[in-house]
């Protein structure tokens, strides 16, 4: 991963349309036909995502480790939102990022992510062995 002070401020960007199977009634979270707070969530973490692609050395790749969500307005089918995505943190090998989702200039949701970077292969054969023990 590059320098902390590179990384600082890395902004990614990712879009969607809700549709009839992103709604909280589609899957079975909720009765109303509005967005599911699962796929904000996916928005945001894919514009953070986004964001390290010119920063991460390769055979690196980063995990959620945590997520902090606030919904502040719903979406219904046919939204167009876009979601944005800052990091505002590094310390050691975890970021976190400031993420927000609108519809429009409406504000549809906020969240704190917090990633964590892994060199791809080790991590896989460490969660094969834990599996292998479990």
């Amino acid at each position: 991963m590059k320098p902390a002070e590179e990384i600082i401020g890395a902004v990614g960007f990712s879009v969607m349309e809700v549709r009839p199977g992103d709604t909280s009634l589609a899957l079975g979270v909720g009765d109303l036909p509005i967005v599911a707070q699962s796929h904000l969530v996916n928005l945001m973490e894919h514009a953070a995502v986004i964001s390290l692609d010119e920063y991460l050395e390769p055979g690196e790749t980063t995990i959620a480790i945590s997520i902090e969500i606030i919904s502040l307005a719903p979406a219904e089918i046919g939204a167009e939102l876009r979601a944005t995505s800052r990091c505002i943190e590094v310390l050691n090998k975890e970021l976190t990022f400031e993420c927000e989702v609108y519809e429009g200039e409406r504000q549809v949701a906020a969240a704190m992510i917090k990633r964590a970077t892994v060199e791809r292969v080790s991590f896989l054969a460490r969660t094969a062995a834990q599996s292998l023990i479990n």
